[in-house]
């Protein structure tokens, strides 16, 4: 259904997400082997997007997401040699992490949002 002003978008299957707080002083690693291995990721099938998100109040945790097309893909992954190989730098500089599957049941993206995100 859509209403008047909003885009009728199809929401991913299935998101992922993970927090994971870092060691101390580990912060700007944890990133870049974030980033390289996102890069690696985003060529498995049915990996939609992936996030990393930065808590705006302990800079020591961060929160990865990830949107799948359905959960089939996020086990085969999950399964996968390649997961461990592409996220073992990031348990190596990790203190804890918790991690959460969702299916994504609707988005309703905001009335200004293409306006306020940055390019």
């Amino acid at each position: 259904m859509t209403t008047a002003g909003q885009e009728d978008r199809r929401p991913p299957g299935v998101r992922t997400m993970l927090r994971m707080r870092t060691r101390e002083g580990c912060e700007a690693r944890f990133e870049a082997a974030w980033r390289q291995a996102a890069s690696e990721i985003a060529r498995v099938p049915g990996n939609l997007q992936q996030e990393l998100f930065r808590d705006a109040d302990d800079p020591r945790t961060f929160l990865i997401t990830a949107d799948w097309a359905d959960r089939a893909a996020v086990d085969a992954f999950g399964r996968s040699s390649a997961r461990e190989t592409l996220t073992a730098a990031l348990r190596d500089l990790r203190e804890d992490a918790a991690r959460n599957t969702y299916e994504v049941l609707a988005t309703v993206p905001g009335r200004h949002a293409s306006e306020e995100r940055p390019a």
